[in-house]
Parts: C-alpha cells; sequence; structure tokens
C-alpha cells in the first residue's frame, strides 16, 4: 500500500501553483526554470509534479485565459481538486468506465435511471425489466429474437414464455439466453454478473471458458472479468437474487472496486479510488443501500481504505 509523505498537501500546493503559473505564461524560462528546480528536489517532488502535470494537460486547454481567481471559482479547482482530476480521467480510462459516456448511452437507451432510480419497465412480449439505479436498456426485438443490451449498470428480468422465439441479454461481448426464468444482469467495474431466481439461462462469452456455454439453475451466480478471461461461479438463496431491489448489496468475496461501482449507483457524483491495492482486495458483507456513504466506508474500511468527500461531485476513497 502506498504511503502519503506528511508534507503531501504542501507539495500539492506548490506544484499546482508552478502548473497555474506555466499555464499563463508557457514560454516563460522563468517559470520553466523554477518547475525544473522544484522536480529535481526528492522523488517525492518529481512524482508530485507527473500527478499535478496530468491534472494541467487534461484541464489547460479550457482554462487558457483566465484569470486564476476565475479558474477556482468557476471550474472547481481547488488545490486538491486539480490533482484528483488528473486521477479521475487515468482511473476511468484504465478501468473503462467511460468507454460510453452517459450522452451516447443516453442516444441508444430505450430505458435509462439516474441516480438512486429503480423503475419497472414493461417490454413489448410481456416481460419485465426492473432497472437499477444509473442503468440504461436498449431493445432490439426481432422476429426471430427478444434481444435486449444492458448499457450500463443493473437490471432484472422475469421473462415471458414464447416458443420459438429466444430472450437475449447482452453487456459486451457477455450474453445471457433466457430458457423460461428470472434474472439479473449487472455491469460494474468491468466485472459482468448474473444469478437466477427461477428457471435455467445460458451464458457465452468469446472467453474459452465460457465459449461452450455455460448453464445456471436457480440460486446460481456467475462472473465474468472479460480483461482477464477469469470465471467465478457459485450459489446463493433465491430471496438474496437482485437484492438490489430492496437498497441491499450482498457481497461474496467480491472486488472492493465493484462493490464501490454498485454502491456509486445510489450514491451522488463520482468516486474515484486513488489505490488500485484497495479496489483489488475482496470482501463479504451485507450493506445498506439507504445509506450509500456508511455503506461505502463499510465497504472501504476492511481493504485499509477512507472516504473523503471532496465536494458534492467527488469522493476520494484512499490509504487510511
Amino acid at each position: 500500500m502506498s504511503e502519503i509523505p506528511p508534507d503531501y498537501d504542501r507539495l500539492l500546493d506548490e506544484a499546482i501553483d508552478l502548473a497555474i503559473r506555466l499555464q499563463s505564461d508557457p514560454g516563460n524560462p522563468v517559470a520553466l526554470g523554477m518547475i525544473q528546480a522544484w522536480r529535481a528536489r526528492s522523488p517525492t517532488h518529481e512524482k508530485v509534479w507527473s500527478r499535478v502535470s496530468v491534472a494541467h494537460d487534461v484541464t489547460g486547454k479550457i482554462l487558457t485565459g483566465r484569470r486564476k481567481k476565475e479558474r477556482r471559482e468557476q471550474l472547481g479547482l481547488t488545490r486538491r481538486n486539480l490533482v484528483i482530476g488528473g486521477a479521475v480521467g487515468l482511473g476511468a480510462a484504465a478501468s473503462g468506465s467511460l468507454l460510453l459516456p452517459d450522452l451516447i448511452v443516453q442516444a441508444h437507451a430505450d430505458h435509462v435511471t439516474g441516480k438512486a432510480e429503480i423503475r419497472e419497465v414493461a417490454l413489448p412480449d410481456g416481460s419485465r425489466a426492473t432497472l437499477g439505479p444509473d442503468s440504461a436498456l436498449a431493445l432490439a426485438y426481432e422476429p426471430g429474437w427478444r434481444k435486449i443490451e444492458l448499457l450500463k449498470g443493473m437490471s432484472f428480468f422475469e421473462v415471458a414464455e414464447e416458443a420459438g422465439r429466444p430472450f437475449q441479454v447482452r453487456s459486451g461481448d457477455f450474453t445471457v439466453t433466457a430458457l423460461g426464468t428470472a434474472f439479473d444482469v449487472s455491469s460494474d467495474a468491468g466485472l459482468v454478473s448474473t444469478s437466477v431466481s427461477h428457471g435455467r439461462i445460458e451464458t457465452r462469452a468469446s472467453s474459452p471458458s465460457l465459449a461452450g456455454g455455460v448453464q445456471l439453475s436457480a440460486g446460481d451466480w456467475l462472473s465474468f472479468d472479460p480483461s482477464r478471461g477469469v470465471v467465478e461461479r457459485g450459489q446463493r438463496e433465491t430471496g438474496q437474487i437482485a437484492s438490489w431491489r430492496d437498497n441491499l448489496v450482498i457481497a461474496e468475496r467480491e472486488p472492493v472496486s465493484v462493490l464501490i461501482a454498485r454502491i456509486g449507483r445510489w450514491y451522488p457524483g463520482r468516486i474515484v479510488i486513488a489505490d488500485p491495492f484497495i479496489g483489488s482486495q475482496k470482501i463479504s458483507g451485507l450493506f445498506d443501500l439507504k445509506d450509500p456513504l456508511r455503506a461505502l466506508e463499510a465497504v472501504v474500511h476492511p481493504a485499509g481504505g477512507r472516504v473523503r468527500r471532496i465536494s458534492s461531485f467527488l469522493t476520494f476513497v484512499s490509504p487510511v
């Protein structure tokens, strides 16, 4: 776990001031010399500058020509937020969470929910979908197929039987075909999971572990990490399937990053994980989504993390 030096906040302040000075006059040799000398003081100085310069690159074009006070007040670039802003960009790119930006999702979706919103949707064939918070579905019904794409988030499906017309849900490369059933599909932090309330389903993906199809029955669950091709399976009580419908998260050795993404659908703003070590830890437990902040704290604490709410738009999970 990375250790934060005691003077880290002071170094952030100094680095941000240097970045703003450089942005105001990019060709100023005095500013360039000051930055070079500051970075050479220690490896920690260099590391802090690397983080600040990433954020500076992300925001520079937007900020050009504005006075320092305007920059901070209008864009919310406090000293700490400027650095964290860079971390948001890097973390989102690494996790793939921005591969479908919200505007693109909404343009393709037939049904969309907001934060903390759970909505029941009547589908054209008589099936029903319970769409979780911050989620989106796109429908593609054809004469020989009933196809649904989970663009983001989670949904529970109660499938109306229709002979000769399969019901299929896709999330990325992962597909679930219903065999007369009720099941849920979730996509959080790159991990796709499904579980069966009753009946049977068949799961497939291009990964060798799922290419031949895997069938699941009532109480079975399966998670798939497409980045590593890893499949995990297990069983739980059918009453625990899609417990998010009752504002509960029930976890069995799930990665903290996945649980943070799931809780984030009830939590305002964006949550950034500062240390990948925290996100990679696996924990179990029952978490009440009626108080998402406490649920978030309960998830990250066993992994050695703490929650810092920087603003109404940004929460930071960092090492204790």
